[in-house]
């Protein structure tokens, strides 16, 4: 994702940005005689390659919240309100800016959001010198911004409310949660009946990435087989496999053995929650595919040409930049510092409020959602670009100005745990 948005920054200011913005504008879709139904290259990319992530985000929360940190109100209680203030912080800088400025108050959310893939990608690589509590912290704080994210996108950047499409939308939901009643394990259901969400949602006017996250939290988390009885299965079938084996036979005929093994593969399947196996097929797609693409295409910041005294002072980019750079590090910190201090909530065990202050300023990485945003808050190209121009800035200095910090803190934390010796 990182190589993509770097080669779309060198390409965007060459030629080939105005083909890139063609195709991005071309139409695809499905015509009938005069009827058709199709969107944008861009629309493409934004609204339905990105409801794959969505849905990846989706089960991402729905572990959390079934065996993960969001289980636990009092541990999650800490992060969850950090992020909060991450949230709140971040978006009165940015008004701040716009009211004393141009007065671009529309793209207010963009400097709220924390990309989680990019900013636990980079704490990654301290590698094993972070504690798991910081971890463990900046995980939760992260799943609770994009939650935030992900209600903001639903409510305030969607386009004319059609109540009719909300209203089918809002049936195919509950056909979703049926199936779940119904202890129906098959994927296939869950996810015909997801296409036509998307659609209705589409539709509707909300943004339909959030399709992705409503058909995650259908999807059931137990499996359809009891695990306690797969083992003894197993060894059943396997025996009955192993009599029924003729070694001196050639394989295409051993039509017994293939039969007990095809069953053993079976029930090993279904012994994994549906939950599981989606993500299993999608993570790499997900990963490898749908961010590459998105960034590659939304991060096409073209500055040749641009008076650049203007983008950078422009009061969009001054509350992007200053909202990702000093908001993020300011309402997390904060919040985390007055919890702690008045004993309402405690630090996890290994971290101190140094771990806590290097995580605020690596919660300035705002990549993925916050170039959703910037594309969905204005329609003047110039506030856009000053918009991912800030984005770009703020992410690149919290991400290295973050680990330079966290290699310090750690590492001076390393040190006073070892035992003193002559």
């Amino acid at each position: 994702m990182v190589l993509a948005a770097l080669v779309a920054v060198v390409i965007a200011n060459t030629n080939a940005y105005f083909a890139i913005q063609e195709f991005l504008q071309s139409y695809i879709g499905i015509y009938v005689g005069d009827a058709q139904i199709g969107m944008s290259v861009e629309h493409f990319i934004n609204d339905l390659l990105m409801a794959i992530f969505f849905l990846m985000v989706g089960i991402e929360l729905k572990y959390e919240m079934t065996v993960g940190e969001l289980t636990n109100p009092k541990a999650a209680m800490l992060p969850l309100l950090a992020a909060v203030g991450g949230v709140v912080v971040p978006a009165l800088i940015y008004i701040l800016f716009n009211v004393l400025g141009s007065g671009n108050l529309n793209g207010w959310a963009i400097p709220m959001a924390t990309d989680i893939a990019f900013a636990l990608g980079a704490l990654s690589l301290l590698g094993n010198k972070v504690p798991k509590g910081v971890k463990v912290f900046f995980t939760t704080l992260a799943i609770a911004d994009d939650i935030i994210a992900i209600l903001v996108i639903a409510i305030f950047y969607g386009s004319n409310l059609q109540i009719m499409w909300l209203a089918a939308a809002l049936l195919v939901t509950l056909m979703l949660a049926a199936l779940n009643r119904g202890h129906i394990y098959r994927l296939w259901p869950y996810l015909s009946l997801g296409v036509v969400l998307w659609v209705f949602v589409y539709l509707s006017g909300i943004h339909a990435t959030i399709a992705g996250v409503i058909l995650a939290f259908t999807i059931p988390a137990k499996p359809m087989i009891m695990l306690s009885e797969l083992p003894q299965f197993a060894s059943e079938k396997l025996n009955e496999a192993k009599n029924s084996l003729d070694v001196e036979a050639h394989p295409l005929s051993q039509s017994e053995f293939s039969h007990m093994i095809r069953e053993i593969e079976s029930a090993s399947h279904y012994a994994q929650p549906p939950l599981i196996r989606l993500e299993h097929y999608l993570l790499n797609f997900s990963n490898l595919v749908v961010l590459p693409i998105f960034a590659f295409f939304n991060a096409q910041v073209r500055l040749v040409g641009a008076d650049m005294s203007m983008v950078l002072t422009s009061s969009v980019t001054l509350g992007v930049f200053f909202g990702l750079l000093l908001g993020k590090t300011l309402g997390i910190f904060s919040v985390s510092f007055a919890l702690v201090k008045a004993k309402v909530a405690r630090l996890p065990q290994n971290v101190n409020l140094s771990h806590i202050f290097g995580i605020s300023i690596l919660g300035g990485i705002g990549f993925t959602m916050s170039i959703l945003i910037a594309s969905l808050a204005f329609e003047d190209p110039q506030a856009t670009l000053a918009a991912k121009t800030a984005i770009l800035l703020a992410t690149l200095i919290a991400a290295i100005t973050g680990l330079i910090y966290m290699n310090i803190v750690t590492k001076k934390s390393t040190q006073e745990a070892l035992p003193q010796t002559e």
